[in-house]
């Protein structure tokens, strides 16, 4: 199977085989995924690293001949480009500071917010297949 596969359904084509792909965060139970991600300083430079984050986007397409996988990012990249104080925290999960009012998010979160998310970009044109 190819992209192909999944790109004809997605067109709402009928096909002999059903595509599959594998949401990013089941591809933390590969093996070589926590190989790559133990070497990581924290969940953010991980995310940032777009060779790494291309690498362990192919793995579950690699092992199980997949038809499709979703870019290794993190929806709250966004937020923390917007200096929003995202963190990661051990045994918790994701924190970042609550949004109070519409009047916190101005123009200065959005500086060089594309300077910042480039290394999302660069990943996606590294795992294009």
């Amino acid at each position: 199977m190819t992209n192909k596969l999944l790109l004809t359904t997605l067109n709402g084509k009928k096909s002999i085989q059903t595509p599959i792909w594998i949401m990013r965060q089941a591809g933390r139970y590969l093996k070589e995924y926590r190989a790559i991600r133990s070497v990581q300083k924290d969940f953010i430079s991980f995310c940032l690293n777009p060779e790494q984050a291309s690498a362990v986007t192919l793995q579950p397409i690699t092992r199980y001949g997949l038809d499709a996988a979703i870019i290794f990012s993190d929806i709250l990249m966004v937020p923390w480009a917007m200096d929003l104080n995202v963190r990661f925290k051990t045994g918790i999960g994701p924190l970042l500071d609550p949004i109070e009012t519409p009047n916190m998010i101005n123009a200065s979160c959005l500086q060089n917010l594309t300077e910042k998310l480039a290394p999302v970009g660069k990943a996606l044109k590294l795992t294009r297949l």
